[in-house]
């Protein structure tokens, strides 16, 4: 089904806007695949975090560490990574980033066989670091790889790639990580007097190796391609020094600090919902460890039609407006899961995967606009927001211990989606003294 025209709402009339770049199909899917790529690895923490509480006999907020260390490498390497394509371009940040991506991914494997929760950490940590390089590149080149006035519904597009890999991650995950042996206290002691409980553990941490080395092997092969392939030059990003950006200028545009804030909660409010939605749903609903991966599949599977059904609603709806609608029924829906912890509940924390789709896409495409010379350190920062999910997760856990409650805990996302829903209605809008300022740089 062909996309619609955006409707320009400030005139009221519908207009013309071209939504893929033309001439650079390649360059565009290449870079597509890579939303995809990395929503496998971001996916697979929330499995991560079930198994080794298992297998490493964690609390959920030393599990939820799984995030922080993945998010803190965002955090780190957002701005190096910027650095390094102002100097060398867009597609010096994809390599780089994918070459970390599968080091990070290789490194599963020793840390299998030493059996070292906290190597665990580092090679996640280098994994993200990657990421951070492929997001601060694709996030951006997608945005300015054609026609500036379908900026946030091509960024939509792409996005709508990665809950793709969010699916294949809770799939993979649940059929190849996942054992389904789920042992009582009586089960345990049992086995610690037979002496084969540590044997056990060993084999539950041993089942992580495989899908990682198969990331691994793709991520090296997805370097050589795009090195392979001629990558064209953003115009609007001239790479003279005399156009480098400055990080002063960003902090004086409104619309950018806002949407970097938005960023943080949004991250946070998606992994924190992701990461525990599998103990809410065996706490409340009492469903088995694979069945509730199968959940988790489905969740991601509702996240990704809210990215594509959204890409096609944008052509009627402004792109704040429409975060805006979803992130009030966010917060209905996880006000109802807090009160009423059960079956329903669990179905409306699941179907706030349906509503956050928009909101990463959207709020990084609004919040470029009209950064000129400042896109690429502009995206960094955003890029470094992400670290709301380093920083909410373990709060979360922690949140769950104290107060006993996995529903109560939800609150943490909750709060966000407000944050969130301010900036759509109040936030997003750039003031009209930058857009002049942009349009002479």
């Amino acid at each position: 089904m062909p996309l619609p025209p955006p409707r320009d709402s400030s005139k009221g009339a519908a207009s013309t806007h071209t939504l893929f770049p033309t001439g650079q199909g390649i360059p565009f899917v290449l870079v597509t695949f890579l939303f995809f790529l990395w929503g496998i690895p971001n996916s697979m923490n929330d499995v991560l975090i079930r198994q080794f509480m298992k297998s490493f006999e964690i609390s959920r907020f030393q599990a939820g560490l799984v995030q922080s260390a993945f998010y803190m490498g965002y955090f780190m390497l957002a701005i190096p990574a910027a650095l390094l394509m102002r100097r060398a371009g867009y597609k010096a940040g994809f390599i780089t980033g994918l070459l970390l991506l599968g080091t990070g991914a290789f490194l599963f494997w020793p840390a299998a066989f030493a059996g070292r929760y906290g190597f665990f950490l580092i090679a996640l940590f280098v994994m993200a670091s990657g990421l951070s390089f492929l997001e601060t590149a694709s996030n951006p080149f997608i945005a300015q790889l054609g026609d500036p006035q379908s900026s946030e519904r091509r960024l939509n597009f792409s996005q709508a790639f990665n809950p793709l890999g969010n699916i294949t991650a809770a799939l993979v995950g649940t059929v190849f990580i996942f054992s389904g042996v789920e042992l009582s206290k009586a089960d345990i002691a049992s086995r610690v007097a037979s002496q084969t409980y540590q044997s056990y553990l060993r084999f539950e941490t041993l089942r992580v190796v495989r899908p990682y080395v198969v990331i691994a092997i793709v991520a090296f092969l997805w370097a050589i391609l795009i090195w392979r392939t001629r990558f064209p030059h953003i115009q609007s990003e001239n790479e003279d020094g005399a156009e480098h950006g400055k990080f002063s200028e960003l902090f004086a545009e409104r619309h950018f600090v806002l949407a970097v804030i938005a960023q943080f909660f949004y991250v946070g409010a998606q992994v924190c919902t992701w990461s525990y939605l599998i103990s809410y749903a065996q706490e409340y609903a009492h469903l088995p460890e694979k069945t509730a991966g199968l959940l988790l599949t489905g969740n991601f599977a509702m996240f990704g039609v809210g990215r594509f059904v959204s890409a096609y609603v944008m052509g009627y709806l402004s792109p704040s407006r429409l975060m805006g609608v979803y992130a009030l029924t966010n917060v209905g829906l996880l006000l109802f899961a807090i009160l009423h912890p059960g079956w329903l509940g669990m179905w409306c924390v699941f179907f706030t995967s349906l509503f956050m789709s928009v909101m990463f896409p959207t709020i990084f495409a609004l919040g470029l606009k009209g950064l000129g010379r400042n896109t690429k350190i502009g995206g960094s920062l955003l890029v470094m927001a992400i670290v709301g999910g380093a920083v909410l997760t373990p709060v979360m856990g922690l949140i769950s211990e104290k107060m006993h409650s996995i529903a109560l805990s939800y609150c943490v996302p909750l709060v966000a989606y407000a944050v969130i829903l301010f900036y759509a209605f109040w936030g997003a809008k750039p003031r009209v003294a930058a857009r002049v300022v942009s349009a002479t740089d």
